[in-house]
């Protein structure tokens, strides 16, 4: 799939999903929806009007009324919409750690919180969660294998190791390796591709990492 991010869908909008879907690409729409349920629940319904969408996801910290509303949302598309849509929540970005989270006042360890957050997710009718590859395993013992579990801040590099391993703005990263053998349905690599000399190189390189784990 290819990711439309905040980024791309705030300069070009829905005519930019409707080209990459007409490239025949599956498509996630990461525009992490948090708001109240209402408005939350219509802009579910207005991003699966759209084609080519294969994920799209909304903020697990909106809480269960929200997100139940986004599921319910989602359910009410299906028989409109042009794909079966997935709907999964963001637990903690990947970009922050233990204390970034204390200081937005969210008490207890990252990785609790992350748990906390997943079971309202699933329980709010929802198909998975975006977490880092850190928790997956523990998502992953917790929720069962149909349970989607998507990694972002993945970065290629010496396993184990962040010395080769670029993190930009992330905190909580991983290899592509390790984030498919920790559980991940879906890893999300961005800047490692579109900031590579040759990004398609850089793509098939990730891909064969995935494979061999």
């Amino acid at each position: 799939m290819f990711k439309v991010g905040s980024r791309l869908f705030t300069a070009s909008g829905p005519e930019a999903v409707k080209k990459v879907a007409a490239l025949g690409a599956g498509i996630f729409l990461d525009l992490k929806f948090h708001d109240i349920p209402h408005t939350v629940a219509g802009a579910v319904k207005a991003a699966l009007r759209l084609p080519g969408i294969r994920l799209t996801n909304v903020h697990a910290l909106g809480g269960a009324a929200m997100m139940a509303a986004a599921a319910e949302a989602r359910s009410s598309q299906k028989e409109d919409s042009s794909s079966a849509a997935k709907l999964i929540a963001v637990t903690v970005l990947t970009s922050m750690d233990a204390p970034a989270l204390r200081r937005v006042g969210v008490s207890g360890t990252l990785s609790e919180s992350v748990l906390k957050l997943s079971k309202l997710a699933k329980e709010s009718g929802l198909d998975g969660v975006v977490a880092s590859a850190l928790e997956s395993r523990r998502i992953r013992n917790a929720f069962g294998k149909d349970f989607i579990i998507l990694n972002p801040g993945v970065r290629p590099g010496e396993p184990g190791s962040t010395a080769k391993r670029p993190k930009d703005d992330q905190v909580r990263v991983a290899t592509p390796a390790e984030a498919i053998r920790a559980g991940a349905d879906y890893i999300v690599v961005g800047r490692p591709i579109t900031a590579a000399t040759d990004p398609r190189a850089a793509a098939e390189a990730i891909l064969r990492e995935m494979e061999s784990a």
